[in-house]
């Protein structure tokens, strides 16, 4: 507290003046104790302190921790999907897609043995967005996939990065991937490498200049690097 407040804590006379500031102080309080945005504010730095030394860098907390990148076509969100599925494989943390803790994959899998007709999006898992099949006409809201293509698609990317055959590309490749139409050697480069080669935006290079001219934007990084990855064979 306030000087004025410790002398009122401890039993001493205060004026009206005194008293009339240490009402204007307690008010302040009260709305800080009650702020969310101010506990936020009071919590974060210290966090923030405390990560910095562990780092051994300076600099907002948030800095250079975090990036987003936004996923322009169904060949980026396929991509980053089985790249974050693929996590615990890469890891050496598990074998299998099935094993793989805390992935939306494992519960998708999971889910998929329990259900009589897994493709439907109501016998999918809840709090997952549903897999919706193959772009239609009237298609349903969801990701723009069947849901066994892409437990294949990853199963078949998740025995490559196992197997660790450099260069080695198996001979049949997965449905969803020949209709993405990736050269399967960029596929596999993106499931072990997809946060580096791109900065802002992912997608094919039509995509990431549509996306540049709509924002008022002449240029953005990363665009060869999505011409060459999302290139066909």
């Amino acid at each position: 507290g306030s000087l004025l407040s410790q002398r009122y804590a401890h039993g001493e006379l205060l004026s009206k003046a005194e008293h009339d500031a240490l009402s204007e102080q307690v008010n302040k309080w009260r709305e800080r104790l009650m702020s969310i945005s101010w506990f936020m504010r009071c919590s974060n730095e210290p966090i923030a302190r405390e990560a910095n030394r562990e780092d051994k860098v300076t600099g907002r907390f948030w800095e250079g921790r975090f990036k987003s990148q936004a996923l322009l076509d169904e060949k980026a969100l396929a991509a980053c999907m089985a790249y974050v599925d693929l996590n615990p494989i890469r890891a050496r943390m598990a074998t299998i897609p099935e094993h793989s803790d805390h992935t939306s994959i494992k519960r998708r899998i999971k889910q998929a043995i329990r259900a009589n007709q897994p493709y439907l999006p109501e016998q999918q898992p809840e709090g997952l967005l549903a897999f919706a099949g193959n772009p239609r006409e009237d298609m349903p809201y969801g990701i723009p996939f069947v849901l066994s293509d892409y437990l294949e698609l990853v199963d078949w990317s998740g025995r490559i990065i196992r197997e660790d055959k450099k260069g080695h590309i198996p001979k049949h490749l997965p449905d969803v991937l020949q209709r993405l139409d990736i050269d399967p050697r960029n596929w596999v480069y993106l499931t072990k490498n997809f946060e580096h080669p791109f900065k802002n935006m992912v997608g094919t290079a039509h995509h990431v200049r549509n996306a540049c001219e709509a924002i008022g934007k002449n240029w953005v990084h990363g665009i060869s690097q999505c011409e060459k990855l999302f290139s066909s064979a």
